[in-house]
């Protein structure tokens, strides 16, 4: 993200990332009953979403595309990291649900 960020577009998209990974998660969690395959895929969904290298390039160029993503990683500004946290944190909660649920004796498909 470039540029400043107000407080009230920050809490937004804290809230918008941490919902839609929950239900995402929720969702995962529910159709194949694998209750925390969302909060291990996070980290690739992150790599997709601040990294410029085609995922080809991690098999076929390697020793340019890691890098390229450690730099990307450490220039991130504290704004996208609460963001992103914000999304692993729904992708846990809804790990957290499902169990939750699952003990209380709902069955999902």
């Amino acid at each position: 993200m470039s540029g400043s960020v107000s407080i009230v577009q920050l809490i937004i998209s804290i809230v918008l990332f941490f919902v839609m990974f929950f239900g995402i998660g929720f969702l995962l969690n529910m159709l194949l009953r694998m209750t925390w395959l969302m909060a291990i895929i996070y980290p690739v969904v992150v790599i997709f979403i601040i990294d410029e290298v085609s995922f080809l390039d991690y098999i076929f160029k390697p020793g340019m595309a890691f890098p390229a993503l450690w730099d990307k990683i450490l220039s991130l500004h504290l704004v996208d990291i609460l963001i992103l946290a914000g999304g692993f944190g729904g992708a846990i909660v809804a790990g957290f649900v499902m169990m939750f649920l699952r003990k209380s004796g709902y069955r999902m498909f």
